[in-house]
């Protein structure tokens, strides 16, 4: 590893050379605007529940409402804060990297659309999100501001209930977001985990695709994780204070100083 300030000018390069950039997110960067992560314990009435043991298909159809209600208290917090520096610079790292015409994607384990508030537009969820919810019976997709929660559970139109587009322990993963993720790993020559522990399947082998397909690696993160002393360069701190150093350097690099 080098110094922070050495290795924010060297990515900064980096970003600069890359032809194509995927950075993949986790809790970390969403901690950042307030929201705990999925394992930090609760507070209040939901900090006797194991989230565990209620982000399962099982626990909705053992009891809907009470899964509901927990879903609709994280969106609730989710939409309630708002994004942070980190978000965006990552939306104005990806503006840049698209006026020269590079190849720029966001892949995130975050569910709760900061990003897109923050102005990221290539993002893929490969966990899903809180923002849309769909029938059990018919798989039919609604945006959340289209439900009414009057009442818990929530009945579909056709006569099934509403559940969260996000994916539950013991779900697949959406295809076409594997599928767009692993593209992108494939034709990427910069790679970049942010706010995430590396631990959670698949997202922690994609540091390992994008390596063997020969593209420079980084980490930024406010503790150590288990690829840490893998990646070529590491950054360890805050993503919000992080990204914009690296984008002001970007900026220097690029010539725009704006």
């Amino acid at each position: 590893m080098t110094t922070s300030e050495q290795a924010v000018r060297e990515i900064a390069a980096w970003i600069r050379d890359a032809r194509s950039i995927v950075v993949l997110t986790g809790a970390g960067v969403s901690a950042e605007s307030g929201l705990s992560t999925f394992r930090d314990p609760e507070e209040g009435l939901w900090s006797k529940y194991d989230p565990m043991e209620l982000a399962t298909i099982d626990a909705f159809n053992a009891n809907p409402e009470l899964v509901t209600r927990w879903y609709h208290w994280r969106f609730t917090r989710a939409i309630d804060v708002e994004p942070n520096p980190g978000h965006h610079a990552l939306a104005q790292i990806e503006r840049l990297k698209h006026q020269h015409d590079s190849g720029f994607t966001l892949i995130t384990q975050n569910i709760d659309g900061l990003h897109q508030r923050g102005g990221s537009s290539n993002v893929v969820e490969i966990h899903g999100t809180i923002l849309t919810w769909r029938c059990t019976k018919t798989g039919a997709e609604r945006p959340l501001s289209e439900i009414e929660f009057d009442q818990f559970p929530i009945p579909s139109d056709t006569g099934g209930l509403m559940r969260p587009c996000v994916v539950w322990f013991g779900e697949q993963l959406p295809e076409s977001a594997i599928r767009a993720s692993f593209e992108a790993l494939s034709d990427c020559d910069l790679f970049m985990s942010i706010g995430t522990s590396a631990t959670v399947q698949p997202a922690a082998s994609f540091i390992e695709v994008a390596r063997e397909n020969g593209a420079r690696t980084v980490e930024i993160n406010r503790d150590p994780t288990p690829i840490t002393d893998e990646v070529d360069l590491t950054v360890l701190g805050p993503s919000g204070l992080v990204l914009p150093e690296i984008m002001d350097a970007l900026r220097e690099l690029d010539g725009s100083g704006q």
